[in-house]
Order: C-alpha cells, then sequence, then structure tokens
C-alpha cells in the first residue's frame, strides 16, 4: 500500500467528518471535540486550522483519502497529531504517515499525546521515536470523564 501525504482540499473535508464520527475511534482517540456530529463546529474549526501556520496534511492510501495529520502549535511546543479512518487500523498507515510529517516538518522537539490506554497510537508514535517524558491527565470529551494521558517527545 502507497502511503502519500498531501495538502487538504475541501472534498478531503466530508471524508474527515464521517470519519471522526465513529464511535470506536471517538472512544479510542478520548480528547476530541465536544460534539463531534456538530457538523458548524467542524468546519468553523477546519477553517481556522486551514487559515494557521499548521503543516495539514490528508493522508491518502493507494490515493484513498484515510485520514489527515498535522503539526500544529507555536515554535518550541509544537504538537503532531492525526487521524486514520478504523479500517485501516493495524496495517501500517498512521506509522507511514507520521514518518513522511516529521520528515516534511524537521523541527524539534515536536511533542504528542496520547491517552495512557491507546495502545495503538503509542506504539505509532514510539516507531516514530517519540519517547514517553510526561504524564499528565485531561478531561476526555469521548469519555466523559477525567483520563490519565502521556506526552511524547521527538528530539533532534
Amino acid at each position: 500500500m502507497q502511503i502519500v501525504l498531501r495538502e487538504v482540499h475541501d472534498s478531503d473535508l466530508p471524508v474527515f467528518f464521517r470519519q471522526m464520527n465513529d464511535p470506536d475511534s471517538l472512544a479510542m482517540a478520548a480528547f476530541t471535540p465536544k460534539d463531534p456530529a456538530d457538523r458548524d463546529a467542524f468546519d468553523a474549526h477546519w477553517a481556522r486550522v486551514r487559515a494557521s501556520d499548521a503543516e495539514n496534511r490528508t493522508i491518502l492510501a493507494d490515493g484513498d483519502v484515510v485520514g489527515s495529520a498535522a503539526v500544529y502549535g507555536e515554535p518550541g511546543e509544537r504538537e503532531v497529531t492525526y487521524w486514520v479512518d478504523r479500517a485501516y487500523w493495524g496495517r501500517g498507515v498512521a506509522t507511514a504517515a507520521l514518518r513522511e510529517l516529521v520528515t516534511q516538518v524537521p523541527e524539534r522537539p515536536l511533542y504528542a499525546r496520547a491517552a495512557a490506554d491507546n495502545a495503538g497510537s503509542l506504539r505509532v508514535l514510539q516507531k516514530c521515536g517519540f519517547r514517553v517524558t510526561a504524564r499528565a491527565s485531561g478531561y476526555a470529551n469521548a469519555r466523559g470523564a477525567e483520563i490519565d494521558e502521556f506526552v511524547l517527545t521527538l528530539d533532534a
């Protein structure tokens, strides 16, 4: 399977919206919008994101839109994030996409956060060179509770 990152197109947004409304994906990600089904809030979020200086990418697998990846935040505090359609979990898509993203954005350090029980995301991040550097907790909208999370760092 060929994994490619490209700029986000308007036509990607309905796919992202559908992907972000998968109940299993929401539960795994944990830290999600308050109401992921609110299309107006989703569109407003993506308008802000696309107007910012964030590095936003669409993930393509053999030409199909299967997710998104980004680096955002202030210099010295930049963080990675990604979302992959559940149908592609366990197939190396997130790892390949994140590896490409951190190659395209050579700035270091980069940070990431993952729910402490999200073994898949933690594995992806660690395969890409991130290491756990802190433990925190935060309110997870998708779970309706405060949960533990790991902060990971990718150094030079």
